[in-house]
Order: structure tokens, then sequence, then C-alpha cells
């Protein structure tokens, strides 16, 4: 039986939950925004009135101001987010238990067990959920029908606000494959950028180019993405409420002052790895990889990965790594307004079997004992508090800044 599978994703979620406060500013550009006075003065979400305009989420608030000067801003209340992401999932599980969340205003939801209960069409089923979604909550979603979370996902991102697109097995190819690869679901920009370079613009063309090229350029993920492009995804979606294990965890920190320096970055990449590190530990994870993303003073990021030659959670590991990319990646001449340090290929710890050698014995217990002081600081914090103890390599007063949104966009849940 084919799979049938639903992904809704709510429109201008932050902003349409602001304006069911302010039902008079439904039809003027609005958008929803950090404090106007702090560099953390950017464009969390807008209206579809603003989208005309051009404004885009992460921008400043005076870029956007310049393509949309009557633009009307509205204050972030992240708690009321949550209510109605909760409010939603629960009107999800009314149709299956299967539903996987996909970030706060995202879902997934398997309907091919329940599909029956509820007149057995699909699409009319989809249609259903946009008019409750209307009627009950004020809010609208665009919904994916297919037959695997990759291709519902672009149904739902092909055409917004509050439409329903049935990609199947017979009509993918003329859907999908014009469209750019990096719609495609993991489809980052380094990796886009890769895909460029051999000629693969199109998710048709990432379909039709050989896999195990693929594999010898992106390693596993490219074969992956290559049975994603041809409708190969199997993954299913996880029961409501089932707790899956992070892909990646990641730390990203905006700074008050820019960083100058090749000290001062280091210092900044020093913290967010141990607090990546930490949180490594808490999960009872290592990760295989690490990637370093670095924003500069005019919102221009730069990014990069590696994998490592063994998996780690060791705060001292995961900096020297970072800062490995980091040597590879900037001019260390240039200010630094933000960095993200982002742990990746993670596996659990009792998975992690180093590869040993004849002579690896004493680095191994000398891990080992680094290890053991790593998780001696998270006992320390657990009880007197995240500031009770630090590394020296740490700035007095850096890790009292603020967070922000890792730079480019991207969420680690904590």
């Amino acid at each position: 039986m084919e799979r049938v599978i639903f992904h809704c994703d709510l429109n201008s979620f932050y902003a349409s939950v602001e304006l069911l406060s302010h039902p008079e500013l439904r039809h003027l550009p609005v958008a929803v925004c950090g404090d106007p006075e702090s560099r953390h003065g950017i464009i969390l979400a807008k209206n579809e009135p603003a989208k005309r305009f051009g404004v885009k989420t992460a921008e400043t608030i005076w870029q956007a101001r310049k393509k949309c000067p009557d633009l009307v801003l509205l204050p972030a209340h992240h708690d009321r987010y949550r209510e109605y992401s909760r409010r939603v999932n629960e009107l999800y599980q009314e149709y299956t238990d299967l539903v996987e969340p996909f970030g706060i205003d995202e879902s997934w939801l398997d309907v091919t067990g329940t599909l029956h209960l509820f007149g057995g069409d699909p699409a009319a089923l989809a249609d259903r959920l946009r008019e409750r979604m209307r009627g009950e909550l004020g809010l609208t979603i665009s919904v994916g029908v297919s037959f695997n979370k990759v291709f519902a996902k672009l149904g739902s991102d092909y055409k917004k606000p509050d439409a329903t697109t049935c990609i199947t097995p017979e009509n993918f190819r003329d859907i999908v494959w014009p469209l750019p690869v990096t719609d495609l679901l993991f489809v980052g920009r380094a990796a886009g950028r890769t895909l460029e370079k051999f000629g693969v613009r199109t998710i048709g063309e990432l379909a039709r180019f050989d896999r195990e090229a693929l594999y010898q350029l992106l390693g596993r993920p490219g074969a992956q993405l290559h049975d994603y492009a041809n409708g190969l995804d199997r993954a299913p979606v996880a029961p409501a409420g089932k707790h899956a294990p992070p892909k990646s965890v990641g730390n990203g920190l905006t700074f008050s002052k820019n960083l100058q320096g090749r000290e001062e970055i280091a210092s900044g990449i020093a913290m967010l790895s141990d607090q990546v590190a930490a949180r490594l530990r808490r999960h009872g994870m290592k990760c295989g990889g690490v990637a370093l993303t670095v924003r500069d003073p005019d919102f221009r990021d730069v990014s990069r990965q590696k994998r490592l030659d063994r998996p780690t959670n060791l705060s001292r590991e995961l900096a020297r790594e970072a800062m490995d990319l980091a040597d590879q990646l900037w001019n260390m001449s240039l200010p630094v307004r933000a960095l993200t340090v982002t742990a990746i290929y993670l596996v659990a710890e009792d998975e992690a079997v180093a590869q040993q050698d004849l002579f690896a014995g004493a680095e191994e217990e000398k891990r080992q004992r680094l290890e053991q002081l790593d998780r001696a600081m998270d006992a320390i914090r657990d009880k007197y508090g995240k500031g009770a103890i630090g590394r020296a390599s740490t700035p007095k007063g850096m890790d009292r800044e603020r967070h922000a949104p890792p730079p480019g966009g991207a969420y680690h849940p904590k």
C-alpha cells in the first residue's frame, strides 16, 4: 500500500499569530521583529503584503524599511507561538497518532492507516484540515500530500499560502524535477555550490546524476540526496510525542561588539564549543564532524565543515577542529559579528568505537581523563549554575552576551 504523507506548514506563522490580536492590520505590510534599538533588530517573520515588497526574514529592520517605508513592526511573543504550535499539533492528532513536528510551524502527518476513516481522499482531507485551521484557530496552512516525507515538504512549499499540492508517483517528475536543487530538503548552500560546479542545478539533474559519483563528491549524504530526488525516501513519520535524537547540536552567538583578531575569534569558538560539547554529553552522544559558520558585520555568512578522525564530545577537541576550519575560511584581520559551532554526524556514545592501533593506548587514556574532567565541570554547572566554572580561554563577560539564531537561519533544538 502506497503511503500517504502530509506536510503541513503554517503560513507566516509568527506574523499570523500576532495579527490575531491586530485584525485591523491584516491588509497592511507587517513584520515581527527583535528589538529595533539593538544589533538584534532583525526581521523574524513577515505577512504576505510585506513579502510583496521584498521584505525577508533575518534582514535588519533598516534594510526592510528601505524596501517598505510603511512597514508595521510588532514585537515577538514566543510563548504565544509555542501555545499555538501545541494547539495546531493537537488538531493534527485528531486524524493520526503519527505526527512529527519539524520546527515550531511545520509537521509531517502519516495518514496511511487512518485515511479510510475520513473519506479516503487525501486531497479532500488536506482541504478539510486547512478549513478547520482557518475556522478554529484563525491561521492558514499549506499542505503537501505525497508518498514520502521529502516530497510532501516540497509540496507544502510549492504553492502558498493556504493551498494543497499533491505529488504522486505519476506526476513527481513533472512537478519536482524542474525545481532548483536547493529546494530539496537537506541541500544546503555549500552542497548546492558543489553540485552547481558539476552542472546540477535542478532536482531532475540531481536524480539523473550518477549515484556513485555523488557519493564520491558528498559522501553518504550525496547518495541519500540522489535517493530523495528519485522519490526513494522511506523515512517514517515519528509517533506524536516521541522524542527523536538530534541530528545535530549547535550553538550560535551574535556578539555585542565585533570580534577582532585570531585570539578573540578563538575565544568565541572555545566558548561555543564548550557549550556544544556539554549538550552532546547531556544527550549521550558524540559527533563525527564539526561545522563552523562565520558572519561578518554586513550579515554575510561563510560556512565550512569537516569529518573527524574519531567521534568526540570533548570541548577542547571540538574547539581545535572548529578553529582549524576558521583558519581555512576566514581572514583573521577582518571583524566577526557572529559565530556558530555545530556538531554533526552524531552517534550514540556506546556506538562511538574509536579506531585503535598499537600506539593508541596512552592517547586513549588521556582522552578518558579529559572526558572525566569535562563531566566534572558539567556536574558543577548543573549544581551551581552555568557561570559557576568556565575555561580560561573564555574572555570575561563573553558568556553573558545575548544569544541569537545561528547564522544562516539554522535551528538546533536544545
